[in-house]
């Protein structure tokens, strides 16, 4: 029988399941999203509710994820040491601690922030564990691009969480993380192209090359600082944000330039290293300069 016993060990373990570092990341977009729309401070209901809502299916998201993917993990170095393939817990305890995690949050969102975060949260939950897990990541190497779609929701999250709709300017935050997750992703992707091959996974270096590959990075960072100017453009933030968005950007793409003309593990992976900085501090930037006007 599936027991569920919480040591701090095992804690520790189904904590891992949940993909800390990532959910941060998700977290902190989602929140900057509940911040950049209201025009004070958000309500502290939404803030807080939303944010253990969208956190808690984050984590159950990421734990499906450790599930399906055990047997790749097991052979590569990067997750080799994830709690799943070093049977910590087993796949039936993943399973009922996501359904208790995820149900969890969903329940929140539902009764205590409203019900179109919640339904939106479900769908970020279905794209990133079904979608993107089982049916792209396996199938083609543009799952990165189509995948992100799930991964750039936070920001859209919180929005709703505060206003109960979509706007424009949302889909604006969601577009930023959807053109920044390609250079990000397949920076990570160069540098562990042997271990994506090993287990079998279409990644964009294993199946067209680093060079190709490298040459993408460039040219979706130019789509990304493009995306980011949108929201000086349509009046959404000001010139604080402008010359932030400028100066990362720049950054980026010399980075971006430095791996295509000499590729270099330790280059992408400063360059992944940054594109995680990048992101944070561009939605810094908008949260400041939304309150500095």
């Amino acid at each position: 029988m599936t027991t569920l016993t919480f040591t701090e060990d095992r804690f520790r373990q189904f904590l891992a399941l949940t993909k800390p570092r990532v959910v941060s990341l998700i977290v902190f977009t989602a929140v900057i999203g509940m911040f950049l729309a209201s025009p004070t401070v958000p309500p502290l209901s939404a803030l807080i509710f939303g944010t253990l809502g969208i956190a808690l299916v984050a984590g159950a998201a990421a734990a499906i994820n450790c599930l399906v993917e055990q047997k790749i993990d097991a052979v590569m170095t990067r997750t080799r040491g994830r709690p799943l393939p070093r049977g910590e817990v087993s796949s039936m305890q993943t399973l009922v601690f996501a359904g208790i995690v995820g149900g969890f949050g969903l329940l929140v969102l539902y009764r205590f922030v409203n019900p179109l975060t919640m339904w939106l949260t479900l769908a970020t939950f279905v794209g990133y564990a079904i979608v993107y897990t089982i049916l792209l990541k396996p199938a083609t190497p543009q799952n990165i691009v189509i995948g992100g779609a799930s991964g750039a929701m936070p920001p859209v999250l919180g929005w709703v969480a505060v206003t109960g709709s979509v706007s424009a300017e949302a889909l604006l935050l969601f577009l930023i993380i959807f053109a920044w997750t390609p250079p990000h992703f397949w920076s990570l992707a160069l540098y562990r192209a042997k271990d994506y091959a090993r287990a079998g996974l279409p990644m964009l270096p294993v199946t067209h090359g680093s060079q190709y590959t490298r040459l993408m990075i460039v040219l979706y960072t130019l789509i990304l600082i493009a995306v980011t100017l949108l929201p000086f453009a349509i009046g959404m933030s000001g010139v604080l944000y402008l010359l932030a968005a400028l100066a990362l950007g720049a950054v980026f793409l010399g980075y971006a330039i430095g791996l295509y003309r000499s590729y270099s593990d330790r280059l992408a992976r400063a360059t992944f290293k940054y594109s995680i900085g990048y992101l944070a501090a561009l939605f810094s930037a908008l949260l400041v300069d939304h309150y500095w006007r």
